[in-house]
C-alpha cells in the first residue's frame, strides 16, 4: 500500500507540472513594438532613458507595456518623421510581433512651423497652418500608407494601434507665450489638429488598424486650461507636447481602451 501511494502521489505531481506549463507558457506577455514621434517617445514627460530620442518611461507605450508585460522595444523617436520610421524604426518589427503602435504624422506637415509661427508676435501664422493642412491632405496620406504598408509586410499577425494628436489650445484665453497666440488663432490651430487627424484616422482604417482618437482625453487639458496636460511655451521643458499626466490620464486610458 504504501509503494501504490508513493506511485500516485508521484503521478499526480507530474500531472500538476504537465498542466502548469501551458498556464506559464500563456502568462508571457505579447511582443510589443512601439513607433513613431515625439508624441509617443514622450518628450515633455520626462525623465528620459534616450536623451537624443527623449524616450521617458512615463510615455504611454512605456506605461502600457509595462500594464501588459509585455517584451518592450522602444523605438518612437522625437523629431521623427514617416521617412524616418521606414529608415530607422521598421527595423524592430519581426513577424513574431503581436501588438505595435505608432504615433506619426505631425513633423511630416510642418506642424511645428506652424506653431512657431503663431507664438511669433505680430507675424501672421494662417499661411503656415494653410500650408501644414494642404501637407496633410495632398502628401500625408500616401506617406502613412507606406509606413503602414511595411508594418503589415513585417509583422502581418500583430494588432496596429495608431495614436493621433490633441487639440492644443483651450482657445478660450491667451495666457500662453505671453499672450502671443490669439484667441482666434488658437481656434485656427484646433481646426488643422482636426483636419489632421481625419487625415490620420482615415489611413490607419483602410489597413484595418484601430485608431485611438485623444481629442476627447485632452478636452478641458489644453494649454491655457487649469489643470493643462499639455506644455505651453516653455524654455524649461519641451513646449507643445504633453507632460507626464497627459500621457497616463490623456493617452494611456484611451490606448487601454482600445486594446
Amino acid at each position: 500500500m504504501d509503494r501504490l501511494r508513493r506511485v500516485a502521489t508521484i503521478a499526480t505531481a507530474a500531472l500538476a507540472m504537465l498542466l502548469l506549463v501551458p498556464a506559464a507558457a500563456h502568462a508571457q506577455g505579447p511582443e510589443y513594438v512601439a513607433l513613431g514621434d515625439s508624441y509617443s517617445s514622450g518628450s515633455g514627460a520626462g525623465p528620459y532613458t534616450d536623451a537624443a530620442c527623449q524616450r521617458s518611461n512615463k510615455a504611454h507605450p512605456a506605461l502600457l507595456a509595462a500594464e501588459l508585460g509585455a517584451d518592450f522595444t522602444f523605438v518612437a523617436c522625437g523629431g521623427a518623421t514617416t521617412g524616418d520610421v521606414l529608415a530607422e524604426q521598421v527595423q524592430a518589427l519581426e513577424a513574431g510581433t503581436d501588438l505595435v503602435t505608432i504615433g506619426i504624422g505631425g513633423n511630416d506637415i510642418g506642424w511645428t512651423d506652424a506653431v512657431i509661427a503663431c507664438i511669433t508676435p505680430f507675424q501672421n501664422c494662417t499661411p503656415a497652418i494653410v500650408e501644414a493642412e494642404r501637407r496633410a491632405t495632398q502628401e500625408l496620406p500616401a506617406k502613412l500608407d507606406a509606413v503602414y504598408t511595411e508594418i503589415e509586410t513585417r509583422s502581418p499577425d500583430a494588432e496596429v494601434y495608431v495614436t493621433g494628436y490633441p487639440r492644443l489650445f483651450a482657445a478660450r484665453n491667451t495666457c500662453d507665450a505671453l499672450g502671443s497666440i490669439s484667441i482666434a488663432e488658437q481656434v485656427r490651430m484646433n481646426q488643422g489638429a482636426d483636419l489632421l487627424s481625419g487625415v490620420i484616422e482615415a489611413a490607419a482604417e483602410a489597413h484595418g488598424f484601430t485608431y485611438v482618437d485623444v481629442r476627447d482625453e485632452f478636452t478641458g487639458h489644453e494649454i491655457c486650461s487649469r489643470a493643462p496636460w499639455l506644455h505651453g511655451f516653455t524654455i524649461l521643458d519641451v513646449p507643445y507636447h504633453p507632460n507626464a499626466a497627459g500621457h497616463a490620464s490623456g493617452y494611456y486610458p484611451a490606448l487601454l481602451g482600445a486594446l
